[in-house]
């Protein structure tokens, strides 16, 4: 009884903290928030709780954006292990059927030798037709029974095959499902940090270039404030067709959370990833944007971008940090252009931020 007094007092702890985080940074409390505080306040959810302090350190608050991100990356992971755990269970449930169909075939495979072994004795001592005869109808009767087994074994594998073929296709929609943002139909946060572990890790064996973009909308939070939370989610969505349509072959684009966006340039030097990262600017600035429910034209978007290029003694956190200052500088001198490490201006924001 006592142990169950402690975890209603345990719950209540993390309901408050996440209630109180909620106040604190004026979000409404829907079923969304309240779950992405709670996992929050539990700690049992580490990258969870990391892409938030990162967030909030860099933007002071989180967006709707953000949330909606977090939650789909971090939390939604949980329903897609059940969908998973699901699919596994009839991948063993066929197993076990076609296993038994197998065993009871095997069965029948012993019991026919043991018909064929009585046959040639009693086939040895026949004398008389009638016996032979006897001999050869039980003998036919069994080996009829065999065909017979061996037909629906045949086709319940041709079945299981197909049925197994499916399940495995359910599984790898799942797994893509898991690492794409719903709303851009890019990679997702999971699948970016998955994606550039991979490249730093190829291009420090290969001793190749890989360059890494960070794009951030600019004046996201005015298109929200001023036209609504759906038109904020067209703003990404032209961002995200703008990188689908830019980027092509071996280079990785996600959204990396908000109104933020990366790209991986693997075997790509600064130079080049320079003018990558430009075409990008270009393709997004040159995009009206509409609103669909009146027809107004709102104008333009613009994005900042900053670009890092892989040094030696790197990892994931060190060239994703001096393309995050790089698009700060971006920020702070006008936006709607792009700054890379070699650029005064980001050595400009690294003396700013030491100061």
């Amino acid at each position: 009884m006592t142990a169950n007094l402690d975890d209603i007092e345990r719950t209540l702890a993390f309901a408050d903290i996440a209630l109180g985080q909620i106040r604190s940074l004026r979000q409404p409390a829907i079923p969304r928030n309240y779950e992405i505080w709670y996992v929050y306040a539990t700690g049992y959810n580490p990258a969870l709780n990391k892409v938030i302090n990162e967030t909030l350190a860099r933007n002071g608050r989180l967006s709707d954006s953000d949330l909606d991100q977090i939650h789909d990356t971090y939390l939604s992971q949980a329903r897609v292990t059940d969908r998973i755990d699901q699919v596994g269970s009839r991948v063993i449930g066929e197993i076990d059927d076609v296993m038994t169909l197998i065993n009871d075939a095997l069965n029948l495979t012993v019991d026919f030798n043991a018909s064929l072994s009585g046959a040639g004795k009693q086939l040895a001592v026949a004398r008389d037709p009638a016996a032979i005869k006897a001999v050869i109808e039980s003998l036919v009767k069994s080996t009829r029974e065999v065909h017979d087994n061996n037909k629906a074994l045949e086709e319940r594998l041709l079945s299981s095959r197909g049925e197994v073929s499916v399940l495995q296709q359910s599984l790898e929609a799942i797994r893509a499902e898991s690492l794409t943002d719903p709303l851009t139909a890019l990679g997702n946060r999971k699948y970016f940090d998955r994606a550039l572990t991979t490249a730093i890790e190829t291009a420090q064996k290969r001793g190749e270039p890989l360059s890494l973009l960070m794009l951030d909308i600019d004046h996201f939070k005015s298109f929200n404030d001023n036209y609504g939370h759906l038109t904020g989610d067209q703003v990404l969505r032209l961002v995200g067709m703008s990188l689908k349509q830019t980027i092509k072959g071996q280079d990785i684009t996600a959204r990396y959370g908000g109104e933020e966006f990366a790209v991986v340039l693997p075997n790509t030097p600064l130079r080049q990833a320079l003018t990558v990262a430009d075409h990008i600017r270009r393709a997004v600035m040159s995009k009206e944007l509409k609103k669909k429910s009146t027809g107004e034209i709102l104008g333009r978007v613009t994005i900042s971008v900053g670009v890092s290029m892989l040094q030696n003694g790197d990892d994931m956190d060190t060239l994703i940090g001096r393309a995050d200052a790089c698009l700060y500088a971006a920020k702070r001198n006008g936006r709607n252009r792009v700054i890379c490490e070699v650029d005064p201006e980001y050595q400009s924001e690294i003396t700013f931020q030491v100061a």
